[in-house]
């Protein structure tokens, strides 16, 4: 693996891809100044990127400001275009969407959050409506739970020694003994309820989506208003409908 020291690193190539996230991350026009404090490189260079990605039409300036194009959605398209259940996951999700009347998402893990690659809204709009490419913290919700949930034995290790458990309100679990048998559980289960951990007024089931190796690539959830299910109700009425569209993801996998 290249690392910021090794020979194989380029790292100018790197801090054009770090000009381009924190342009997706700020205010929708910024001057040089704002990307080169964002970014924490010299104005000189981001000057550079940005005449660079102007140039290939990645960027547009009005000779002060500058902004994203459209065109940057190849590059995280190309990612979703990769996965091999995506376009089956799509007309999955829309179904169960349809059948159940209750907000559903795909995720996979990106280090120590979730990145939604899919997700259906219902009438019914919650407070917290992650969209495709919203990232939330993996100890908090259920599809993090369920995903790290599949990682080996290792990597858990690694993931509960250095993430950052921040508590996002007074039910969240941060301590990490406790995170680890809950992370049993939902392997031992197959599936991860969390009640309230990331907003109060939020709870969520979900359940793996494996390969055909067995091994968890992405895990599906729905979202549900808290105090009007429990986890054994969310269960009897969610559980079988979110496996099978499990089910069919993995087909498409396959």
């Amino acid at each position: 693996m290249a690392t910021p020291t090794s020979e194989s690193f380029v790292r100018t190539f790197a801090r054009g891809l770090k000009v381009i996230e924190v342009m997706g991350q700020g205010a929708p026009r910024q001057t040089i100044a704002d990307v080169a404090e964002a970014a924490d490189l010299p104005r000189t260079a981001v000057r550079r990127f940005l005449m660079t990605l102007t140039e290939l039409e990645f960027t547009r300036t009005d000779g002060k400001h500058y902004w994203l194009t459209p065109k940057v959605l190849r590059l995280g398209l190309s990612y979703l275009y990769t996965l091999p259940y995506w376009r089956q996951a799509q007309l999955a999700l829309e179904e169960l969407c349809a059948n159940i009347g209750q907000s559903c998402a795909i995720s996979v893990l990106d280090a120590d959050e979730i990145v939604y690659v899919a997700r259906i809204h219902t009438r019914r709009i919650l407070p917290m409506s992650p969209s495709l490419g919203s990232r939330l913290p993996a100890h908090a919700v259920s599809m993090g739970r369920v995903l790290l949930a599949g990682l080996d034995d290792a990597a858990l290790d690694a993931y509960l020694t250095k993430a950052a458990l921040k508590k996002m309100t007074a039910t969240t679990i941060v301590d990490r003994v406790q995170l680890r048998a809950e992370i049993h559980r939902a392997r031992n289960q197959g599936y991860a309820w969390i009640n309230g951990e990331l907003d109060d007024s939020i709870c969520g089931l979900a359940v793996p989506i494996r390969d055909s190796e067995g091994g968890t690539v992405a895990a599906i959830n729905i979202s549900l208003p808290t105090g009007i299910y429990t986890e054994a109700s969310a269960c009897e009425q969610f559980l079988l409908p979110l496996r099978q569209t499990a089910s069919k993801i993995r087909s498409a996998i396959a």
